[in-house]
């Protein structure tokens, strides 16, 4: 009978612990919940580099299309070493996944595309139930709320398009020009899509 007295007490008190666990998660921000997750290092690493920590712990709301750490692990070999020595490119690759606005996946999948912080849109589809943003990038983690917005995770590195305006250089392959003509063919499209991405950020100079 006192041990069943016992249990029953451990488990009203165990109960009222489970909101207090949910308001703490709730109160962190985009960066603290990217930071308290671990799935997203190599992101976290970037923002800290690129110097967007205090954009993504402002007030907002934003949302974030957050890459995995395995996302990141898609792109060639020196892609993410290049960017870090690139902030300004490196710069355009992270806001190329903040929307402005708190956009939950119910209003997601209402979208045909969204502008983001660096003023290009990402395009938004809906195929089988299932999230793809520029085509073929899929939306595998969704509504995960923070106290400045949400987070939803995604499993390969958006890559902003390619400017209209920028030309190869003379005498070199189109890069940027083939990585579209790719873009149904993710594998391919996301091993050239790093180095072409790198290539236009030097011509501009």
């Amino acid at each position: 009978m006192k041990l069943a007295r016992i249990l029953a007490i451990a488990l009203v008190l165990f109960g009222s612990l489970l909101p207090l666990a949910n308001v703490a998660r709730a109160d962190g921000d985009i960066v603290d919940i990217a930071v308290a997750d671990g799935r997203f290092t190599t992101l976290v690493a970037a923002v800290q580099a690129a110097g967007l920590v205090d954009a993504l712990k402002a007030e907002g709301p934003l949302t974030v299309f957050a890459p995995t750490d395995d996302a990141f692990a898609k792109l060639p070999d020196g892609t993410i070493e290049g960017l870090l020595n690139d902030i300004p490119a490196l710069t355009e690759i992270l806001t190329y996944h903040v929307v402005s606005g708190k956009v939950m996946a119910a209003d997601v999948v209402k979208l045909s595309a969204a502008p983001t912080l660096l003023g290009k849109d990402v395009t938004i589809a809906v195929r089988d139930g299932k999230v793809y943003l520029n085509g073929n990038v899929q939306v595998i983690i969704t509504d995960i709320e923070a106290s400045n917005g949400v987070i939803h995770v995604i499993d390969t590195v958006l890559l902003p398009p390619a400017d209209q305006a920028v030309l190869p250089a003379a005498g070199g392959p189109d890069l940027l020009g083939l990585v579209g003509s790719l873009g149904s063919y993710l594998p391919v499209a996301a091993a050239l899509g790093g180095a072409a991405y790198l290539a236009m950020r030097r011509r501009r100079g």
